[in-house]
């Protein structure tokens, strides 16, 4: 439903009312952190366990987005593991086409992102000087295959998390919490801004308090009903 500005204004102080103190003083801090300078895809992800993990992680750095490629698996929740997470961020599933890495892929660079590939490639930046003024994607493979060649074919640029010992590679949730870790801390020492827009902020404000609502759709619905009539 496309609402203007100002009607989701008043949806979102109406909403609000329904929502708990605690709840409720918790949003602008949490929001105050999101981002979408960073997002995330997930390419041919099978294991639950991994999947649910990397949607705590996205969460708990302030990514906001995560976009989930199905080519060959279907992406499955594991609730013990997400740990209600998946309700704060934004999910877009693609399992509609022969090849869906590149509808994700090309629809993100449709809407200026860099496409990053993680990979161990010794001409790759790592976390720690991977250059942040352009929007990236950060793109992960499965454990045992890596991206496809579709993905790495449409990179733009590769990064690799530093590692020290014998083992070749992190498991897939465990890579994603490592390289946003790095990459959101150097995020918050630079000086151009990468938070949410002003409209985005309310946007995200209006999913968060509806899902906390257990009738958040029908008080919406409510809402504009009776709006709309004036």
């Amino acid at each position: 439903m496309n609402l203007d500005k100002e009607t989701k204004k008043q949806l979102l102080e109406h909403l609000l009312i329904f929502v708990n103190d605690n709840k409720r003083e918790l949003f602008y801090p949490v929001l105050d952190f999101r981002t979408r300078h960073i997002t995330v895809v997930l390419e041919n992800i099978f294991q639950p366990q991994n999947a649910s993990a990397v949607i705590r992680s996205c969460d708990i750095y302030g990514i906001q987005d995560l976009h989930i490629i199905e080519n060959e698996y279907a992406f499955k929740l594991n609730p013990n593991v997400a740990m209600g997470a998946g309700k704060w961020i934004n999910m877009y599933n693609y399992n509609e086409e022969d090849n869906n890495t590149e509808k994700c892929l090309q629809s993100l660079k449709d809407k200026g992102y860099k496409i990053v590939a993680t990979s161990p490639r010794i001409d790759a930046y790592t976390t720690h000087n991977f250059p942040l003024g352009e929007k990236i994607a950060l793109c992960y493979g499965t454990e045992l295959t890596g991206l496809s060649d579709v993905a790495l074919e449409m990179a733009d640029e590769f990064v690799t998390i530093p590692m020290y010992g014998f083992t070749e590679s992190f498991n897939v949730s465990a890579s994603v919490a490592v390289s946003l870790s790095h990459l959101k801390t150097r995020l918050h020492e630079v000086d151009f801004d990468w938070k949410l827009k002003e409209e985005e902020r309310v946007d995200v404000l209006l999913d968060w308090a509806k899902k906390c609502l257990s009738r958040g759709e029908d008080i919406q619905n409510e809402f504009l009903r009776k709006n709309m009539k004036q």
